[in-house]
């Protein structure tokens, strides 16, 4: 077991075999561009999270009473290739029973490696990506691992992609996105403006079954500062939040990450924000609101 559990569960709560959903710590930070530091998010997120409640006004009930197992973190002292090798191997394991991994990064690329230990249980799997980029390049500085190439990398294997809360893209992506039949953007600007209709339309573009992938930077830096690639004009956290509660009651949501967190010594907020973002995941995944 973890050192440490997120919320700071003990005993039977946290134990892997009773467990409903794992959390599954990977830092790895290989493929950063700007400012590093997300390699210590997960810890800061595990951290931040014993801070937290464990019952919710919404839910009417504590989230975790599905009981939540924390996995010990993952080696990451090797190349990207490999990387991905590992993350998918590790997702496997700890959705053994079916269990709902929640995967802790790190950077981005965690996700493909995440994504495709869920898609090989899971048939016609979309993914849903909250990101104030597309991440949709072919490859940056050298690599087609990136953090910047994930989803193109995940749109390759067929899967439906829709990026929700965009504001930052290249050309070349923007014109991907044109020729690509597989791939939905929905600004932040439409996000903050009309929110439910952003969701419906959101939501209509998902596939029964979804994988959900949160970049902290997704959300507006206002709310979350603590991330490598800050981008203003994002939805908070009221928007992310019908976002969530939105996806998860219409559609199956098999697994997720929350990537791209750099902590920012002596502020807190930021990482129990992500913490709390993930406590209501839970909650919509497994209680429902009241």
């Amino acid at each position: 077991m973890a050192e440490f559990n997120f919320l700071g569960l003990e005993g039977a709560e946290a134990e892997f075999e009773t467990a409903k959903a794992v959390i599954l710590p990977i830092p790895y930070e290989r493929t950063v561009s700007f400012r590093t530091g997300c390699s210590r998010g997960p810890a800061a997120i595990i951290d931040a999270s014993r801070s937290l409640e464990l019952y919710d006004e919404e839910f009417g009930r504590a989230p975790s009473d599905c009981g939540v197992h924390t996995r010990d973190e993952l080696e990451c002292d090797i190349d990207p290739e490999s990387m991905t090798k590992r993350v998918k191997d590790a997702c496997v394991r700890a959705a053994r029973g079916r269990r709902f991994v929640v995967t802790l990064g790190g950077d981005h690329s965690v996700t493909v490696g995440a994504f495709s230990a869920q898609s090989g249980m899971h048939s016609e799997l979309s993914l849903l990506s909250l990101d104030a980029h597309c991440d949709l390049r072919n490859s940056y500085q050298g690599s087609r691992l990136s953090h910047a190439c994930v989803m193109r990398r995940i749109v390759e294997t067929g899967a439906r992609v829709t990026v929700a809360g965009a504001r930052s893209l290249s050309a070349g992506e923007a014109e991907f996105v044109r020729g690509c039949g597989n791939i939905t953007v929905v600004s932040a600007r439409d996000m903050t403006q009309d929110t439910a209709e952003a969701c419906a339309r959101i939501v209509e573009n998902l596939s029964d079954k979804v994988y959900l992938s949160i970049d902290a930077d997704g959300i507006d830096p206002s709310v979350m500062p603590a991330v490598g690639t800050p981008e203003p004009g994002g939805p908070g956290w009221t928007e992310v939040n019908a976002l969530l509660r939105t996806v998860f009651a219409r559609r199956e949501v098999v697994g997720m990450d929350l990537v791209e967190l750099c902590p920012i010594e002596g502020l807190c907020a930021p990482n129990v924000t992500a913490a709390r973002l993930i406590q209501k995941a839970l909650g919509y995944k497994f209680c429902g609101a009241a």
